[in-house]
């Protein structure tokens, strides 16, 4: 299964492809079949990158858990101060995607989300501390049905410059389903209240709609 975020990338390297295939045949025969290799290697590394395979989110009965959004390494956990949409600590959970993780992301929580905000900025190397603060990124604010308020960002990387999500403010999310992707590595930071239950530590690896990241206080210890 492939993200539909990538059609047209993966139709302009076909297409690229196809074009300089055809140039090739015109070439000494030892210089096309380099020339095919290549382009073959292009395109099955072009379809690898945008591959969206399902996921099966963990049974979660109490509705508490805080899901993986993105697959990647855990690159940082902090305490923060969050003035954007939480107005409070909080906890800062980093995760870094190579280029050869799957980038298709998934709600962390259910919730209705009632903030978003797109921000312009830099290319900084997506793993550095300032890049959640100067980087292109995308932020979303949730409120989970217990009240409990988390934050949760797209940032674009060094090599990743675009990113794309498919919501809107008021729209109710469900933890696990589709809602963006990050093209060519890039960085997801997610921000929880002080009192959750931290179920990753540095070095991790995390599986978008699978891992658990946290799992959040119960209603009425917010």
């Amino acid at each position: 299964m492939l993200a539909k975020e990538g059609f047209g990338t993966i139709f302009v390297v076909f297409a690229f492809s196809i074009a300089v295939g055809y140039a090739a045949t015109f070439a000494p025969t030892w210089i096309g079949w380099i020339v095919y290799l290549v382009l073959v290697a292009l395109c099955g590394l072009i379809l690898y990158f945008f591959r969206d395979p399902d996921r099966f989110p963990p049974e979660d009965p109490d509705n508490n858990l805080v899901i993986s959004p993105a697959d990647g390494k855990v690159v940082l956990i902090q305490t923060v101060d969050e003035n954007e949409y939480m107005n409070s600590k909080a906890i800062q959970v980093s995760i870094f995607l190579s280029p050869l993780n799957v980038h298709v992301n998934r709600n962390p929580i259910s919730g209705k989300l009632e903030y978003l905000k797109y921000y312009p900025g830099k290319y900084l190397m997506a793993w550095e501390d300032h890049a959640s603060e100067l980087n292109e990124r995308a932020h979303f604010g949730v409120k989970h049905e217990n009240g409990t308020k988390i934050l949760f960002k797209q940032i674009t990387g060094f090599l990743a410059r675009r990113i794309v999500y498919n919501l809107e403010e008021g729209d109710r999310l469900k933890a696990g389903d589709r809602f963006g992707i990050m093209k060519f590595g890039s960085r997801m930071d997610v921000l929880l209240p002080e009192n959750a239950i931290i179920k990753v530590k540095k070095g991790d690896l995390t599986v978008a709609g699978e891992s658990i990241v946290a799992e959040l206080a119960p209603s009425g210890n917010t």
